[in-house]
């Protein structure tokens, strides 16, 4: 069959233009290999990384119709075959000439250096941050190996597989709107070492994972880490672990994201969803503690009033007492660990 690719070209001096090539291609065909016969047979110009062409590297990252992914690990008929399925229900007309279409685009999130190839030094920089390595302290044993049993690695096997190609990073709604945050590679990779038993820096790291929206608080739990993660590392499901350690050790008085987790608990218990009337109060106003915080509310609290955005009143769950059973269970199961 033949399809037209669509690839958003720039170099760091230019605006982005979109180049058309056509390839009679087959359905087995991985983006990457198409991407290697446009560039040995149409246009020795176009950049792009590659190396291992077999889900291994991480090199070959990029922007797969709208979506970050490995180009050796996604085909030509798979592919198709999602556009066909979105378009099912979608009112955008076909391409005009008939032809299927597929669009390459850079990851984003990072500065574009050529065509396909962007700057990935934010990338590594964030990893760095959390010290993604087992402590000194613990590496110190002379004359033996550090051995663990079979358990105890088993719990690295998820993080362990991540293999740093930044599909989650380009994805990360975080990090477009606050480059501070760790990314969600960084933080996975942070709970691989939270999870290591070898480790002797556990609660240094918590400290670490902690602060403000560069670490775990960052994160807006939009999911699209875990959606485009071609290793199923789950990144959201590792800051979200990371998190549970933090709770078991903070009190709601310690941070506005602490308190924000441990409040909407307690209100989701108490009435089966959030009074919207007492969770800002709570939250901001640290338990009616800080006057300051509160007053600061008033300006925001009047126009909402005088627009009638303000629940006057609160009426619980019909099935509060079911969600409070859950959440309990969850609880005990979770303190049983």
């Amino acid at each position: 069959m033949q399809v037209q690719f669509n690839i958003i070209r720039q170099t760091q001096d230019s605006s982005p233009r979109i180049q058309t090539y056509k390839l009679d291609v087959e359905p087995g065909n991985t983006i990457l290999e198409c991407l290697n016969r446009i560039k040995w047979e149409q246009d020795g110009t176009l950049a792009f990384r590659k190396n291992c062409r077999n889900t291994i590297c991480g090199s070959c990252g990029m922007r797969i119709n709208g979506r970050s992914a490995l180009a050796c690990k996604e085909n030509i008929g798979s592919e198709l075959a999602r556009l066909e399925k979105i378009a099912a229900s979608s009112s955008v007309p076909p391409a005009s000439n008939g032809l299927p279409e597929i669009t390459i685009a850079p990851m984003g999130n990072m500065p574009v250096i050529k065509d396909l190839v962007v700057d990935m030094k934010g990338f590594w920089d964030n990893l760095e941050k959390v010290e993604p390595y087992v402590s000194t302290e613990s590496r110190a044993i002379p004359e033996r190996e550090f051995l663990q049993t079979p358990a105890e690695r088993a719990k690295l096997n998820q993080m362990g597989n991540c293999i740093l190609c930044g599909a989650c990073y380009s994805e990360c709604n975080a990090l477009e709107v606050n480059p501070e945050f760790a990314g969600p590679h960084a933080l996975a990779k942070a709970q691989r070492m939270v999870a290591d038993n070898r480790d002797a820096r556990t609660e240094d790291r918590i400290e670490l994972y902690n602060k403000g929206t560069e670490g775990v608080w960052g994160c807006t739990r939009c999911f699209n880490c875990n959606t485009v993660c071609p290793m199923e590392v789950a990144p959201l499901d590792q800051i979200t672990k990371i998190k549970h350690e933090i709770l078991e050790r903070k009190n709601a008085g310690d941070s506005t994201p602490i308190r924000h987790r441990k409040v909407l608990v307690d209100l989701v218990k108490q009435g089966g969803w959030v009074d919207e009337r007492k969770f800002g109060i709570l939250v901001i106003g640290n338990y009616l503690r800080d006057v300051k915080a509160l007053l600061g509310l008033g300006p925001l609290g009047f126009r909402m009033i005088s627009r009638g955005k303000f629940p006057l009143n609160f009426e619980p769950s019909e099935g509060t007492k079911t969600v409070r059973s859950l959440i309990e269970s969850v609880q005990r199961l979770e303190q049983q660990k």
